[in-house]
């Protein structure tokens, strides 16, 4: 091999030395860029929070009320649930969450939803279990769930590119009968039977009235020395309207002691009282309240003796 050669050789191998050695520092400066990044998503990911979806819905306020005589602010002191259901245009349910009041997210939630235009209901109450919410027309309690002070909102959502920050204010919709017994509760007498037609058990959430023809019935345990009150919740077809009241004392085996009726007038967000000496009266009785003047002021309340 000739000079000229032998260094054109020489050159050539240092060429692809140099080749080979920028192709293997190339490749240990990507393994080390591959294992810095995938530290870094593992950390990032550690101290992420879920993706909360495109609408965020937040209960801020709960209507002030004359329920009591002190003013209500957190979400808690006048619900321990809350229902957050979401529907289509024509009111099919798509999503729902349903939240109680020991959930540290309690009163907000979020839904994943594509864009469109959506219904949604949001109810806070303290019943047993959940309504059944499968249509926004028709949010039903029943006997078994229990009726309670019952707060709504009902609205309806766009959603497009954007996230939605929703901040729903609920509105009380129930009407309050509040039997009160002014004499003393007989020793044989074991439970009170309170058994009420008129009203509702279930609400349209678009409307904020009863939607259904209802036979409530509430019982309450009962001792000389304990409460002589007793509160009865319903859902009124109109904002104002009666409901026939059946009051029975039973025994411990379930045997009716005395039975009254009332004709109670309600009206949806006010207590109506009804009080009076239930045991020393007649046996059997009926009572129709009539002439009652309703105060439209929020705080106000009727107060009815029988």
């Amino acid at each position: 091999m000739s000079k000229v050669s032998f260094i054109v050789s020489a050159f050539r191998a240092l060429v692809i030395s140099s080749r080979v050695s920028s192709i293997l520092s190339a490749f240990r400066a990507l393994v080390i860029a591959l294992t810095l990044a995938s530290c870094e998503r593992f950390d990032l990911s550690a101290e992420s929070t879920p993706q909360k979806g495109n609408l965020q819905v937040r209960v801020f306020q709960i209507e002030q009320t004359a329920f009591e005589t002190f003013t209500r602010t957190a979400v808690s002191d006048v619900c321990t649930r809350l229902n957050f259901a979401i529907y289509d245009e024509g009111g099919s349910r798509l999503k729902q969450i349903n939240q109680q009041s020991s959930a540290a997210d309690f009163g907000q939630c979020a839904f994943q939803l594509d864009e469109g235009n959506y219904q949604l209901v949001v109810v806070g109450h303290s019943a047993s279990s959940n309504p059944t919410m499968t249509a926004p027309t028709k949010i039903q309690f029943t006997n078994a769930t229990g009726y309670t002070d019952t707060f709504l909102c009902y609205g309806e959502v766009t959603i497009g590119e954007d996230p939605v920050d929703y901040k729903v204010s609920l509105d009380r919709i129930v009407a309050l009968c509040r039997f009160v017994i002014t004499d003393e509760i007989p020793a044989e007498v074991k439970k009170l039977r309170f058994y009420y037609t008129g009203g509702s058990g279930a609400f349209n959430a678009v409307t904020g009235l009863g939607c259904v023809a209802s036979k409530q019935e509430v019982k309450f345990d009962v001792t000389p020395s304990g409460s002589k009150q007793f509160d009865l919740y319903t859902f009124l077809h109109e904002q104002s309207d009666n409901i026939a009241l059946t009051v029975t004392a039973l025994d411990a085996s379930g045997n009716e002691l005395y039975s009254r009726q009332f004709d109670v007038p309600l009206q949806q967000n006010h207590i109506t009282w009804l009080s009076g000496a239930f045991f020393s009266g007649s046996g059997s009785s009926s009572t129709t309240i009539t002439g009652v003047t309703v105060n439209t002021d929020w705080a106000g309340e009727t107060h009815l003796t029988f």
